[in-house]
Order: C-alpha cells, then sequence, then structure tokens
C-alpha cells in the first residue's frame, strides 16, 4: 500500500501582523496625545502649553483621524504612575476601547520607569492600542519597537536616577549650610518670608504659645486637642477637628524655639520615593538660632522635661482637672482620684482618694481628701512661703549659680567627644581595611567588637552629661517661675488660685493621719498639717 501524498494549502494573510495603525481603515482612527512637565516654573509651563497645542493642531490636521483628547499632567514627576491622573485617565480610555493610537513627545516623557513603561506598552497592545514616540521614531506595534522601548526607558531610568540623586545631593548642601525650610502649608505659626526665611505669624503663634502653656499647667495632649477644636481653632491641615498627635508634634518640635534639626527622613528609593525616619543611616545637621523663635528655648525644654517625667512615671497620668496627677498616695505611690459623693442630693461632695485604695487584698490606709479641704491647705501652706518671700528668693542666689555653672560638665563633654571621634576613625579605619584587604576575620570581629564596646560606653556617660545638663536647665526654669509666682503675689491669697497652683507646685504627698508634704516646683518640700 503506498503512502498517501502530503499536500500543503497555503491560506494567505487577510490582515497585517505588523503596525496595524499602519493599515489603511475605511473608519477614522481615535488619537490621543499625552503631555506632561515634572516642574512648575514658567519655562517649563511654557513648554506644556506649547505641547498641548501642537499635538491639537497635528491631529486636527489628518483627515483620517479622529480627535479623541490631549490628556496632560502639570509639574508631576515621572518615575511612578501613582500621581499621574491625566496619564491614568488615558490608559483607562485606551483599554476600555476609546482610543486607537497615543501619541507622545518620547519615551522620558511617557515614563522614566522601565517596568511600567513595558508593562503599560503590552497592556495597549494586546488591547489593539498603538504607542507612537516621536522623538524616537518608534510604533509599538512594529517588530523593532519593544527593544528599543526597553533600551530608551533603560536610560530614561537611569537619566531619573541622576536626577534624584542630583537633587539629593542639593538638599544635603543646603542642609549642611544650614538653610532651614518647612513645609508651611501644613506647619502653623510660620509662613515663608521674602528673604526665604521663616517669619512667624502672630495669629497662629498665639495658638502655639496657648499649647505650651495648656501643657506645662497640666494637660495632657488629648485634653489640649479637645480645648482647641472646642475653641474652633483650625489645625495644621486647615481641619477643625485636632489630634493628640498634633499637639503633641507641635510640643516637639524643636523649630517654636528656633532651631532645627535638618534631614530627620530620607528617601530610600528614587522610583517609588519611599522615606523612612532617619535613625542615623546619613548626617543629620542642628541649626541654632536658624529663625525667630515663638517659643523660649527654656519653655521648650521645660515641656521636654515634662513629656520625659509623664512617660517615665508608672502610673497613668490624667489631666482632666487640675488636682489629677499631682497628689499621690504617701504610701503605694498612686495618684488620687476624684469621686462624688451624693451627686444627685444638696450633700453632694467631691473627695480625692486613693486609686490603688479598694483594690488587691492590701488596702492603703492614706485617708480621702475633700476638695476644699485641699484648696485651703495650698492657701495656707503658699501664703506661709509669701510671708517669708524675701528670705526664700535670697536664697536661691547661691542655688542658680551653682546649677548654671556647667563649666566641669562641658569640659567632660569635650573630652568625651574628642575619645569617641578617635574610636569612631578607628572602627572606620577596620572596615575600610578588612573591605580592602584579606585579614583574619576573628582578630578582625575582636577587634571590631572592642572598640564598639568602648564606643558605647563613651556614648553611656555623654548622654548622662547631657541628661544632667538638661535637668540643671530645668530646675533652673522651674525655679525662675516659682520665684517670680512668689514676686507677683506679695499679699496673701484669700481663696484658691488655679494658676498659681499650677505655676508653684509639683505634687503633694499624702500620708496617714492628717499629714501632707507639698513638693514645690523650685524643689521645696513643706510638711503640713490638716
Amino acid at each position: 500500500m503506498s503512502a498517501t501524498a502530503r499536500t500543503v494549502t497555503i491560506i494567505p494573510p487577510t490582515a497585517n501582523r505588523f503596525s496595524p495603525s499602519i493599515l489603511v481603515n475605511e473608519e477614522k482612527k481615535r488619537v490621543a496625545a499625552y503631555a506632561r512637565v515634572s516642574t512648575e516654573n514658567e519655562e517649563q509651563l511654557t513648554s506644556y502649553e506649547a505641547q498641548v497645542d501642537y499635538y491639537t493642531r497635528h491631529i486636527q490636521s489628518k483627515d483620517e483621524w479622529e480627535m479623541v483628547e490631549v490628556y496632560a499632567d502639570e509639574g508631576i514627576s515621572a518615575t511612578s504612575r501613582k500621581k499621574r491622573d491625566g496619564f491614568n485617565r488615558m490608559i483607562d480610555d485606551a483599554l476600555n476601547g476609546k482610543i486607537d493610537l497615543i501619541l507622545t513627545k518620547s519615551v522620558s516623557r511617557f515614563a522614566r520607569n522601565t517596568v511600567d513603561t513595558l508593562t503599560t506598552v503590552r497592556q495597549l497592545k494586546e488591547k489593539g492600542v498603538e504607542v507612537f514616540f516621536e522623538k524616537e521614531n518608534i510604533y509599538t506595534m512594529d517588530s523593532k519597537g519593544e527593544l528599543l522601548i526597553t533600551i530608551m526607558s533603560s536610560l530614561a531610568q537611569e537619566e531619573s536616577r541622576s536626577i534624584s540623586e542630583n537633587v539629593t545631593w542639593g538638599q544635603r548642601k543646603r542642609f549642611a549650610d544650614g538653610k532651614v525650610s518647612m513645609p508651611y502649608k501644613r506647619f502653623l505659626g510660620y509662613i515663608k518670608g521674602p528673604d526665604g526665611l521663616p517669619q512667624i505669624v502672630e495669629e497662629q503663634a498665639a495658638t502655639i504659645r496657648l499649647i505650651y502653656r495648656l501643657y506645662l499647667e497640666g494637660k495632657t495632649t488629648s485634653a489640649i486637642a479637645k480645648h482647641l477644636s472646642d475653641l474652633g481653632i483650625l489645625t495644621p491641615g486647615g481641619k477643625v477637628r485636632w489630634q493628640s498627635s498634633s499637639v503633641e508634634s507641635i510640643l516637639t518640635n524643636e523649630k517654636y524655639k528656633g532651631d532645627a534639626v535638618l534631614q530627620k527622613k530620607f528617601t530610600v528609593d528614587f522610583l517609588t520615593k519611599k522615606q523612612k525616619i532617619n535613625e542615623g543611616e546619613i548626617p543629620q545637621y542642628y541649626v541654632e538660632n536658624s529663625h525667630p523663635a515663638i517659643i523660649p528655648p527654656e519653655i521648650h525644654d521645660l515641656v521636654q522635661a515634662e513629656m520625659r517625667k509623664r512617660k517615665e512615671a508608672n502610673r497613668h497620668y490624667s489631666g482632666k482637672d487640675c488636682f489629677s496627677s499631682r497628689i499621690v498616695c504617701g504610701e503605694c505611690g498612686s495618684y488620687y482620684g476624684s469621686k462624688v459623693w451624693h451627686s444627685t442630693s444638696k450633700y453632694r461632695r467631691v473627695i480625692w482618694q486613693c486609686n490603688h485604695k479598694f483594690q488587691g487584698n492590701e488596702r492603703c490606709a492614706t485617708p480621702h481628701l475633700y476638695e476644699d479641704t485641699i484648696k485651703q491647705a495650698f492657701v495656707d501652706a503658699f501664703n506661709s512661703l509669701i510671708e517669708n518671700r524675701e528670705a526664700v528668693i535670697a536664697g536661691y542666689d547661691a542655688v542658680l549659680e551653682a546649677l548654671g555653672d556647667t563649666t566641669e560638665l562641658d569640659a567632660q563633654t569635650e573630652k568625651l567627644c574628642g575619645e569617641i571621634a578617635v574610636i569612631a576613625e578607628d572602627i572606620r579605619r577596620y572596615v575600610e581595611e578588612n573591605a580592602r584587604e584579606a585579614i583574619d576575620q576573628n582578630s578582625y570581629q575582636q577587634q571590631y567588637e572592642d572598640q564598639a564596646e568602648k564606643y558605647g560606653a563613651l556614648k553611656a556617660k555623654l548622654d548622662e552629661i547631657e541628661a544632667e545638663k538638661s535637668n540643671r536647665i530645668t530646675t533652673c526654669e522651674n525655679i525662675h517661675r516659682f520665684i517670680e509666682t512668689l514676686a507677683h503675689n506679695e499679699k496673701a491669697l484669700l481663696e484658691f488660685n488655679e494658676d498659681v497652683w499650677f505655676a508653684s507646685v509639683e505634687k503633694v504627698v499624702v500620708y496617714n493621719g492628717s499629714d501632707l508634704t507639698f513638693h514645690f516646683k523650685d524643689g521645696t518640700e513643706l510638711p503640713w498639717k490638716i
């Protein structure tokens, strides 16, 4: 049986597999264009307007084309698609069958991210949508298109990297020169002045001063946030409702005392623009007296000390009432809290007692106190200080002089900084030598760990000295404020004054029986019987 002869029938093509955009169709081709500039300066805006005008005229001049739209993004970086609304809307329209051909100036105008460029082009290609890059003369439906796009977009991505590195270098150079900039649109208290430096907005500065005053009077950040919201004061972002985090940010920002820490954050990836908090990966710069201060430095430092004290306390801090977190049980160390007795009758009274009194098996024996009793005890105790005001104030001269003399601490700081610099240089040299030469790794690791341990010990000593200096500054400020309070109250108090209470009392410790001890902010401890 002979084998059947194999026959092959050729089926001629009915469509060109390359560049469907160049086929002659009876229907008009729906054409759009994309224009973009990446900055908002006058020269670039002129270029932007020129691009839009050019593509509008070009498309309308072709009888075989039907104008869809010139999509555009103004003042937008091209390293990512996330913020490019015009671009994203164009792609959505194209994928939904509204566009056949997209015109754009170049690959770099389209995108500077290789992955984004190729992904987008392939998505469009699958839907039969072609892109024409005028500068490179590339049609994406052409057989050579994808290879050329890959090469060109890679070059564009490297250009973007170079631009990003140049911008970063410029920012760091400005930081090193101590030039301060602020996010003025979301920064309360300052605007950019005619000379380019921060200028105080007095109306907003009053809010900043109010926040600091309320905090030093014992209010919590959440209580301050509620107070500001109730007053109708807008947040830095222009919102009506304040958050405690916004208040804390204002309280901890060194710019309000006229200084500036530069490069608190840095960009991790030039493509994603992702930023992270600088935890020592790159240099930071601290600029003193960089701009006008809204808050005196000593008040700002006092707030930082108060904030540390509240966080370090092993009990919950409350600023709900003037006595909250200021009356302490002398037996267990807990704060006293308020209770209302006979709340719905004419015998209603507010009492304060240890919050731990009825917790656990062992109850504290310290007594409860009537609110009126606390107020009268304070009035009497403070008046006893006023009677001896001149002697009390005179006794502070030597104390303030001793606290203000930081000569010895400064000498220790200078010595430690020198030793730390030497060790840091040794560590850097060890690391470079290990990277450059083949050395025994056990020996290298031992040397590195020894030096790192010395560095850590010296750094810990330096931190202790800085903490001591900070404590001295805080104590001096508390004494000055206490002296000022005494000086402004020459006559005995006739009734409880909340402002004087906040300005003078650190805490009141309650013991068994009728014994109290007033701890004033100058460090004075005054035992008192009720």
